[in-house]
């Protein structure tokens, strides 16, 4: 048998497990180990429709509805399984280097904005729940939010458990202008809502910024692209937002869009170290294969 390459362990990222609806788990880069997931958009539903994403749109939903009792046999069959480390024994996760066989959160991160969803508040409530019940102290609950709709009252809600409970807001910003936003988004979703989102939300608590940038219609984000993007994180910085880590990455799995193309390990660690420069910030780096 062949030894998968890092790459290919971090490229396997099905948001399926056995017969689960809801509840997948992965070998995450950015995470750095074990990520349960859970899905609330199986209708596959967002208010973005990004050129790099992975989400196959064209094949019809089985599973429009989020069932809060499936969701958590799930993630009670689930957490013992990464707790105890026997989930590594499952053939998909048994090539998992050392270094990454730990188990580091449960993710809210789907196919498609996990904060639209109705059941969101009340699958937060679930998560802690059970996350005193089975004493994971030290295992975070991670949200990944495109923003959008962070400002709503319930969401609000939501953020205050998380804020509680070893939570982190891990919000999209892909540009720094609203052209390029909405060339790669494509979404009619205010480029001005994601911005006061993120300030807000910020202001609140220490936040991880999650950056894709690409090859798109073959050229990389320009120059004043990525200034742009430089003085919107600083814009969050200067109004008294805390920004704990900006995540740039790269795609590493087949996009929407075939004109959706990776940059190179150089041409991303240059940008990375540019937005270092520029905003005083930590930057990590992921590329994309």
């Amino acid at each position: 048998m062949k030894t998968p390459s890092l790459p290919e362990v971090f490229r396997d990222h099905r948001r399926s497990f056995e017969d689960n609806r809801y509840v997948y788990a992965v070998i995450s880069r950015r995470s750095k180990g074990l990520s349960l997931g859970i899905n609330l958009n199986p209708d596959k539903a967002c208010n973005f429709d990004c050129v790099y994403c992975q989400v196959d749109r064209r094949t019809p939903p089985q599973i429009r509805e989020v069932d809060l009792g499936r969701l958590r046999h799930e993630l009670e069959a689930m957490i013992p399984l990464a707790q105890s480390g026997a989930i590594f024994d499952w053939p998909r996760f048994r090539l998992t280097p050392a270094p990454l066989r730990r188990w580091n959160d449960i993710a809210f991160s789907g196919d498609g904005e996990p904060t639209a969803a109705r059941e969101f508040l009340e699958a937060v409530r679930l998560v802690v729940e059970l996350k005193q019940k089975y004493r994971l102290g030290g295992i975070k609950i991670l949200l990944l939010t495109n923003a959008t709709l962070l400002h709503r009252p319930q969401v609000q809600q939501a953020l205050q458990l998380l804020d509680d409970n070893e939570g982190e807001i891990w919000a999209k910003l892909d540009a720094g202008t609203e052209a390029y936003y909405r060339e790669i988004e494509r979404t009619t979703v205010p480029w001005t809502r994601v911005l006061e989102n993120l300030r807000h939300a910020a202001q609140q608590r220490p936040i991880v910024i999650q950056s894709l940038f690409l090859r798109w219609r073959g050229a990389p984000p320009d120059g004043h692209e990525i200034e742009a993007y430089c003085q919107r994180l600083r814009e969050i910085v200067q109004a008294g937002g805390q920004i704990r880590l900006v995540q740039v990455y790269t795609v590493a799995r087949p996009p929407a869009e075939a004109e959706a193309l990776p940059l190179t390990d150089a041409e991303l660690n240059a940008l990375a170290e540019t937005v270092r420069q520029r905003t005083g910030l930590v930057v990590e780096t992921y590329p994309g294969g």
